[in-house]
């Protein structure tokens, strides 16, 4: 499900059953020299996490991502995205990100770090393959979150 008024008012109707909100956290870096590289990592980090939720639709909702630079990432509060989530009813919020600086947070949130892969250059099939073998690191974090006690 996506953070739309269909999906949203499905949600709302069936809450118990769409549990789970994926949060990608997207780095933004406008500088000449990173700002391909940074462009390359988001392209990669929407195209898998909307892979995902095609998987899973109907159990999780991708949310909008999460962006930041640098010079804005110390304010963050993924832990107040998280609280907010929880109270509009989702039981599990898993962030999702290229950016490793995020595993630091493991302690208090949920996060998925994957290295960001250059689809860019890849035709379709391709890219397929290469995003299912993404999904297959992810279903174990779901799944073992979906059956904790």
């Amino acid at each position: 499900m996506f953070f739309n008024v269909n999906d949203v008012q499905q949600f709302q109707s069936q809450k118990d059953f769409i549990d789970t909100a994926l949060v990608p956290l997207l780095a933004l870096d406008f500088d000449d020299a990173r700002i391909k590289q940074s462009s390359s990592a988001a392209e990669y980090l929407m195209s898998l996490t909307a892979f995902v939720e095609q998987q899973f639709k109907g159990r999780l909702m991708l949310v909008p991502p999460f962006s930041y630079t640098e010079q804005t990432k110390p304010g963050l509060s993924v832990n107040s995205l998280k609280e907010d989530l929880q109270k509009a009813g989702f039981k599990h919020v898993i962030f999702i990100t290229s950016d490793y600086t995020w595993t630091s947070f493991s302690e208090e949130v949920d996060v998925i770090w994957l290295p960001a892969i250059p689809l860019e250059s890849m035709d379709k099939g391709v890219k397929k393959t290469v995003l299912e073998e993404q999904l297959k690191q992810i279903i174990p974090v779901l799944t073992s979150k979906w059956f904790q006690v």
